[in-house]
C-alpha cells in the first residue's frame, strides 16, 4: 500500500515558478513510477509528468515540455514537480498518482494505469 501526500500549490502570477511536492509512504513507494496529471472542473485529468521507478527515465506533456521538471528522490520518498514561466491555463488541481512497476518499464501517460493517487494541491496562475 502506498499513500501519497501532495504540497506545494498556491497562487502566483503568471511567468512566476512552483514547486510541487509529493510524499509517500509505505515500503512500495521506491519501486513505483510516479506521475503529475492536473484537473479543472468539468475536463477530464490530464497528464503533466511521470517520471520511471529510479528515476532514470521522465515523459513530459506537450503544454508542459521545456517548462515543468519532473525528479524522484527513493530515499526521501519523494517526487517533485518544478513548474516554471506558468501561464494562466496551467490553473488546476494537480494530483501526484503512483504504480508499482518493474525495473526497466518506462513510465506511461493514462490516468488508469495508476494505483494511488493523492487528494491534489490547487495551483492558480494570475494574467
Amino acid at each position: 500500500q502506498v499513500q501519497l501526500a501532495e504540497s506545494g500549490g498556491g497562487l502566483v502570477q503568471a511567468g512566476g515558478s512552483l514547486r510541487l511536492s509529493c510524499a509517500g509512504s509505505g515500503w512500495e513507494f521506491s519501486r513505483c513510477a510516479v506521475a503529475w496529471f492536473r484537473q479543472v472542473p468539468g475536463k477530464e485529468r490530464e497528464f503533466v509528468a511521470a517520471i520511471s521507478r529510479g528515476g532514470g527515465s521522465t515523459f513530459y506533456g506537450d503544454d508542459v515540455n521545456g517548462r515543468f521538471s519532473i525528479s524522484k528522490d527513493n530515499a526521501k520518498k519523494t517526487v517533485s514537480l518544478e513548474m516554471n514561466n506558468l501561464k494562466p491555463s496551467d490553473t488546476a488541481v494537480y494530483y501526484c498518482a503512483a504504480k508499482p512497476t518493474i525495473l526497466t518499464a518506462s513510465p506511461t501517460t493514462a490516468a488508469s494505469d495508476y494505483n494511488y493517487w493523492g487528494q491534489g494541491t490547487q495551483v492558480t496562475v494570475s494574467p
